[in-house]
């Protein structure tokens, strides 16, 4: 993920690629989009993430989740993409507490860590902060931080956000903010992200063959 030259995975329905350059797959139909709306029912809040080097302590990646009519995380020139999770420009749809969870642990391995920085904002701020985050469009080459940090510039409240290209920088800044919370997720998985992909994989189809088990218990009553 080092400014991350970008991986095509195939199979699975994923595509790996770093903050190096733009190459999310096409834009999900306005249909599926729709389908996988997730509306969260904690408050609304911003969360930052920034993916930091073990080894040196260098920040890797930015991005944002917003929790508002509807939960959504902006991760530009991002580094997980799957088939069930919608996207458009990149904006991740559908961001259920399990992708949520899929999402973080998918950058926090052996050679990164992830600092989860979290605070509540008026219901307001946060739907300004989608409409941002959905008219920003796709974001090129090392533009993470930048066009994370620009999107926080425009709201109320959060106008001491200087626009930066680093993430560690952007994380400083957050979190001088009143009242945000902070945990660090530490992760030893390898190196390789296709084995966090793997295991999620593995727990979405233990989840289906589990519903399909109950549907049929259910009609067979």
């Amino acid at each position: 993920m080092r400014l991350r030259a970008c991986v095509l995975v195939l199979g699975a329905g994923f595509a790996l690629a770093g903050c190096a350059s733009n190459t999310s797959p096409i834009d999900a139909a306005p249909d599926v989009v729709a389908r996988s709306v997730y509306r969260h029912d904690g408050p609304p809040s911003l969360t930052l993430f920034t993916m930091v080097s073990n080894s040196s302590g260098a920040g890797a990646h930015s991005s944002i989740m917003v929790n508002a009519s509807q939960r959504v995380i902006f991760d530009p020139a991002g580094s997980v993409r799957h088939s069930a999770v919608p996207e458009v420009r990149d904006v991740l749809y559908g961001i259920t507490p399990r992708i949520e969870k899929f999402y973080e642990s998918a950058h926090a391995r052996t050679t990164y860590h992830v600092v989860i920085q979290e605070v509540a904002v008026s219901a307001a701020v946060a739907e300004k902060a989608l409409e941002l985050v959905q008219a920003r469009g796709p974001v090129g080459q090392m533009y993470c931080a930048q066009s994370t940090s620009s999107i926080l510039n425009d709201l109320p409240g959060f106008e001491g956000i200087r626009t930066t290209f680093f993430p560690n920088g952007l994380a400083k800044q957050f979190g001088r903010l009143p009242d945000v919370t902070t945990r660090v997720l530490y992760e030893d998985d390898d190196d390789d992200k296709r084995v966090a992909i793997e295991q999620f994989n593995a727990a979405q189809e233990e989840a289906r063959v589990a519903a399909q088990t109950r549907n049929q218990n259910q009609l067979s009553r």
